[in-house]
């Protein structure tokens, strides 16, 4: 079984893909940028600022599936500079309480509107 889940207050894809999908009790959801999705701005102006909102832009996928933080087991970070990874760790970790989800940091050489972080995540429905 495979269901698409998209929801408004996330931004909308911005290519051939969809906001997650899940299939059984498995949800994915594809990578996130810095947009508001209430204005289509980026929220660039400094790497706490983007990786917030793009954590945000998560959690709102999370909630139209019936989610939230609790559920993810693993999260794929991309980076545009590995210098930056101490900031992105310290408000990523905002959005966990415990039961950490496994995870890789990765330094890439671009990104889609050259943006500095993009994150996706896998979550379990319970």
């Amino acid at each position: 079984m495979q269901s698409i889940i998209h929801t408004a207050n996330a931004p909308a894809p911005i290519g051939p893909y969809s906001q997650a999908v899940r299939a059984g009790n498995m949800l994915f959801v594809s990578g996130q940028i810095a947009i508001d999705p209430s204005t289509g701005d980026m929220q660039v102006v400094n790497i706490i600022k983007e990786t917030h909102q793009v954590m945000l832009n998560i959690g709102a996928i999370l909630k139209e599936a019936g989610l939230d933080y609790s559920h993810i087991v693993k999260t794929s970070i991309f980076l545009k500079d590995m210098n930056q990874f101490a900031a992105v760790n310290e408000e990523y970790g905002q959005f966990f309480k415990s039961n950490f989800p496994a995870r890789e940091t990765v330094q890439v050489a671009k990104l889609p509107r050259d943006v500095n972080v993009e994150i996706s995540v896998i979550a379990l429905f319970p």
